[in-house]
């Protein structure tokens, strides 16, 4: 299905919270599956329900609040996703990344993405933080990408490069900056692969996962961060691993929705301890992009 939205659409939305708020945020952060405490680190926070902001879609998923929250984290400007949107609650792509280019006509120049994600690799243990190096995208091998449709030149070209999705200093700095936590698990770093769901992995699905070389696996993330480099924000993103995908036709193990929230709440303090020191190293608003 192409997108509905005209260039008129996000900026109607872009206008509606700029007139309501005095926020002008440089940074957008998504929070996935039980992250949405990060918004509580927010100085001079102020709330707007989805439900209330014209063209936003509605968030429906359990440990999605269904806010958009702008404030300040350790004194960067940001606005927040509380809850995201996703394909298995019945939305076409171009609806689950509407937020982004809203974000960008906001004048947001970084884009910080979090999710909730099972563990391929076998060295990650529930409870570590993965910093996401590149992403499989799945569902875009077969055809279904944000960017399908004609393509609006004002916010970007049409065949955007991915290879740099994620970027290379944001992650340089997060590697250092987890160093001087001193933290016991090392930060983990690999690639994040696209489900659509909302059904669990088989183990076939699993082992073939795997063997396309991804370290974690999800149900979204993916098209945000195409249409945030398609429209020259900045990338970087956090893979919270809240369950090991089962491999083992053996095992008696079921990964259940309540377990990534209840394991996302024991480790989420920390990834977003970790975020808000992060926000030091974003490099100054660039009036440029």
């Amino acid at each position: 299905m192409e997108n509905e939205f005209t260039y008129e659409d996000y900026q109607k939305t872009a206008e509606w919270l700029l007139s309501r708020t005095k926020h002008r945020p440089q940074v957008a952060v998504i929070c996935g599956s039980g992250l949405g405490g990060l918004t509580n680190k927010l100085t001079e926070a102020q709330f707007f329900d989805y439900s209330e902001i014209p063209n936003f879609p509605q968030s429906t998923v359990p440990g999605h609040a269904g806010r958009l929250v702008f404030g300040f984290l350790n004194d960067k400007a940001c606005v927040m996703m509380q809850g995201r949107f996703h394909t298995y609650e019945g939305y076409p792509l171009w609806k689950v990344t509407f937020p982004v280019r809203v974000f960008r006509l906001l004048g947001v120049d970084t884009l910080v993405v979090t999710n909730a994600a099972g563990g391929l690799n076998p060295n990650f243990q529930v409870g570590d933080i993965m910093l996401i190096r590149d992403h499989i995208n799945l569902p875009g091998l077969g055809g279904q990408n944000p960017l399908k449709g004609p393509n609006d030149e004002r916010f970007g070209v049409r065949f955007p490069a991915m290879s740099d999705a994620y970027d290379r200093n944001m992650r340089e700095k997060a590697l250092s900056t987890w160093k001087l936590m001193g933290e016991n698990r090392e930060l983990q770093e690999g690639t994040y692969v696209m489900v659509a769901g909302p059904s669990f992995e088989t183990v076939a699905e699993s082992r073939l996962l795997q063997q396309l070389g991804a370290d974690a696996v999800g149900m979204s993330t993916v098209p945000e961060v195409i249409v945030a480099r398609h429209c020259g924000l900045r990338v970087f993103g956090f893979s919270l691993i809240t369950n090991k995908v089962i491999m083992d036709y053996e095992s008696l193990e079921k990964t259940t929705h309540e377990e990534v929230l209840e394991t996302g709440k024991q480790a989420a303090q920390k990834l977003e301890k970790f975020v808000s020191i992060l926000m030091a190293s974003i490099p100054p608003r660039d009036n440029a992009i």
